[in-house]
């Protein structure tokens, strides 16, 4: 029994659906863009206060190593959640087909008179359907949920871990790495860039309008660099 769970998980994962892989990839966008807002927001706080390398060094690194964790939890506790919804409404959808299997029926036979089949055809298909596969059939129509292909919060968690890290790292190289003389126009200019990017990929996921996104991504950068650097300032 547990060699058969262990192959069912290992084709689920050979076989992701492009709703799981997307919300893998949504999660690593989101998460590089606060890394690198998060961080930079620290670095510019920290350097307009004081000119220790050492100090903006630490407080850059601890903030991006606190950022990754904090997003990658986050994204666990929000994909846990969908999760078990989509499992809880499998087994709600399961318990009513041992009630109502003609009424379920009915539900598929409905859903496809609806899209403009005849009520013959419709009725045909819903038997065929049912007769395969009734609960897949049932919460494929019903919730849009292909069934063994829940939303895996762990893979959401280490995308965000690991691209929330790596989005920090740019404005951290920047401000600690660079020459002095280099260190404020190179760190705006990799912030500017890399929100540029990210605002580029999640209009891409997203099916939204990247040239809006990017220019969202970029002035919200902007503005967190100009509140941080004047918060350092004020002490």
């Amino acid at each position: 029994m547990v060699a058969n769970d262990s192959v069912q998980v290992k084709k689920q994962k050979e076989h992701q659906t492009m709703e799981e892989k997307l919300n893998t990839l949504r999660a690593g966008v989101l998460g590089s863009n606060d890394g690198i807002l998060t961080v930079v927001g620290v670095l510019f706080s920290v350097a307009a206060a004081t000119t220790n390398q050492f100090t903006i060094f630490i407080a850059g690194l601890s903030d991006l190593i606190a950022c990754a964790f904090s997003m990658a939890s986050g994204e666990y506790a929000s994909v846990s959640t969908q999760k078990d919804t989509e499992q809880a409404a499998v087994a709600e959808e399961a318990k009513l087909l041992k009630k109502d299997y003609a009424g379920e029926q009915a539900l598929v036979q409905k859903f496809y008179e609806q899209r403009g089949v005849s009520s013959a055809t419709a009725l045909a298909i819903a038997k065929d359907l049912m007769s395969k596969n009734a609960l897949e059939t049932l919460v494929g129509i019903r919730y849009d949920i292909k069934l063994g292909h829940y939303m895996n919060p762990w893979n959401a968690a280490f995308s965000s871990l690991f691209s929330a890290s790596a989005g920090g790292v740019f404005p951290l190289v920047a401000m600690t790495f660079l020459p002095v003389a280099w260190q404020w126009p190179g760190t705006i200019t990799a912030v500017i860039l890399s929100v540029a990017l990210t605002g580029y990929l999640s209009a891409k996921l997203g099916h939204g309008l990247v040239k809006t996104a990017i220019i969202r991504n970029i002035v919200v950068g902007i503005i967190t660099m100009f509140i941080h650097y004047y918060v350092g300032q004020l002490f």
